[in-house]
């Protein structure tokens, strides 16, 4: 099973039952994707081993250094909140999680992460890898929330002692990797960059 998006509630469905599936590109616009996007899917779909590189993008908050290991969760920030108190919520203890997300209002996606934190999803993760937070906005311009998608994640974030990064190559964008959701993989956070391992 391989999608992105809305497709994240057949994620954690499967990860419910123990399945693996994958955080990909869909087939339908896959042409529109970058060389190394169809590469991640094209390991993946084989079983090879995969390493996903990035290095720290400039307007991001700072990202904590560190190494973690554990399954990988998550998906689409909307779809999991959507998901709360439902069968197929996730508990992210422990486990390596990912987020991202497409044209939300800022203020919505607060409360959102809110959410997430005031419900301990941040308390004891291996990782958190922040993906495409793509075209998020202010309701008006001319009143805006005061923060960007990452730094909503970061501040609720706070000091907690696990690896975290931001602009990982992978949601709504050309640049998106396949991730083995469900699978256990290694999450490196270092000065310049990041690596997820499968």
């Amino acid at each position: 099973m391989v999608g992105l998006s809305d497709v994240t509630v057949l994620h954690n469905t499967l990860h419910t039952l123990g399945v693996p599936s994958l955080h990909a590109q869909m087939p339908f616009n896959i042409d529109s994707k970058t060389v190394d996007a169809k590469e991640s899917l094209r390991r993946a779909l084989f079983g090879e081993h995969l390493d996903i590189s990035m290095r720290h993008p400039e307007q991001a908050p700072p990202s904590r250094i560190g190494e973690g290991e554990g399954v990988l969760v998550g998906g689409n920030l909307s779809l999991l909140y959507a998901l709360r108190g439902t069968p197929f919520d996730i508990d992210p203890t422990g486990k390596i999680l990912f987020l991202e997300d497409i044209d939300e209002l800022l203020y919505h996606m607060d409360r959102m992460v809110m959410n997430l934190k005031l419900s301990g999803w941040f308390n004891n993760l291996a990782g958190l890898i922040v993906g495409g937070m793509t075209d998020m906005r202010d309701k008006d311009p001319k009143d805006p929330f005061g923060k960007t998608a990452e730094q909503i994640i970061a501040d609720a974030v706070g000091d907690a002692p696990f690896p975290v990064c931001y602009g990982f190559p992978a949601g709504h964008i050309a640049d998106n990797r396949a991730l083995v959701m469900g699978q256990t993989a290694k999450l490196s956070v270092t000065a310049t960059g990041a690596t997820l391992s499968f």
